[in-house]
């Protein structure tokens, strides 16, 4: 196991579901951090708020938007980062088809802007969030990193593929140390209101329809945000140079058991609201790991019957 030496990180997205378990995770480690968040209410700004309240006193909480360069500058000029783990993005594959020009100004030039001043202020270490979307309608089962991916099916897959893109130029240019993170359909306490697994279980908890897009045979590796913390650590705390790697349980699970589990653990049945499957959904995610293993000595724990059992348990004490 590799040593730890604390370091001083910029966190982007820090007030988000992802964010906040990562901020969480780093503070155990003694790590000097700055989170950075613009609190937009793409979903309630007030959650995000409550998501800060337990460690807001421990970090410097900046509220800026990573398109802002102006606003960037001086933390860098403030700060001399060792490292940025950068998770902030507009988020969701049926929003993006929405506000696509949205997403490619976050995704992309917020992206842009933190390389630059990564390049520019001698940031040694980059870990990007980019996702199982971008593999799109995938012919080969499980997905690996080095399957062609040249057809991406939503603004926010595109966006995603060019995060990566734009990292591997900067690996290439100025030696930045860029890890390219793939989730897979992270999911836990915290999660995002418009995630399957948290509204599915809010409308059957409060005796509400749920929406099933397609037939329920559509299929997703769920993975549990334990599991994704361990790979961003380890991606951090590793010398990779540029690297792309899937961060997933390698199980995947039809929404319609996803529905059983949840049902179970609530004690009631859902109502079922079926309708057409949605542009830009890809009938299935299936992440190969063996380089994650390999690189990161990534070992996912948490299977999803254990994770809809905790999520469900933390459902439970916010309502």
């Amino acid at each position: 196991m590799l040593c730890c030496v604390p370091m001083n990180i910029l966190l982007t997205g820090g007030a988000g579901f992802i964010g906040s378990h990562t901020v969480e995770r780093l503070l155990t480690r003694g790590n000097t951090l700055t989170v950075l968040d613009d609190f937009n209410n793409f979903y309630d700004p007030a959650l995000k708020r409550r998501n800060v309240a337990a460690f807001a006193s421990h970090v410097r909480l900046v509220d800026a938007d990573i398109c802002d360069l102006a606003a960037l500058r001086p933390l860098f000029q403030t700060n001399r980062f060792d490292a940025i783990v950068h998770l902030a993005a507009r988020a969701g594959v049926r929003p993006s088809i929405r506000e696509p020009l949205l997403y490619t100004r976050v995704n992309i030039g917020g992206t842009q802007n933190l390389l630059e001043l990564s390049r520019e202020f001698g940031v040694k270490k980059f870990i990007f969030a980019s996702s199982s979307s971008v593999y799109g309608v995938n012919q080969k089962v499980p997905f690996a990193e080095d399957d062609p991916i040249f057809q991406p099916i939503s603004p926010y897959a595109a966006t995603k593929l060019a995060g990566e893109a734009l990292g591997h130029v900067y690996h290439h240019l100025y030696g930045l140390d860029v890890v390219c993170l793939r989730f897979f359909t992270v999911y836990g306490p915290r999660q995002r209101p418009d995630l399957a697994i948290r509204k599915f279980t809010a409308a059957i908890a409060g005796g509400q329809p749920i929406e099933m897009y397609g037939d329920g045979t559509t299929r997703r590796d769920y993975t549990y945000i334990d599991d994704i913390l361990l790979g961003v650590l380890a991606a951090l705390d590793r010398p990779l140079g540029y690297q792309v790697i899937n961060l997933g349980e390698s199980r995947t699970v039809e929404l319609r058991e996803l529905v059983r589990l949840i049902e179970k653990e609530l004690g009631c049945a859902a109502k079922i609201q079926s309708l057409p499957i949605q542009p830009g959904d890809v009938p299935l995610t299936y992440a190969d790991i063996s380089k994650a293993r390999r690189l990161l000595d990534y070992k996912p724990q948490v299977s999803i019957e254990e994770g809809i059992t905790r999520f469900v348990r933390w459902f439970k004490t916010q309502t």
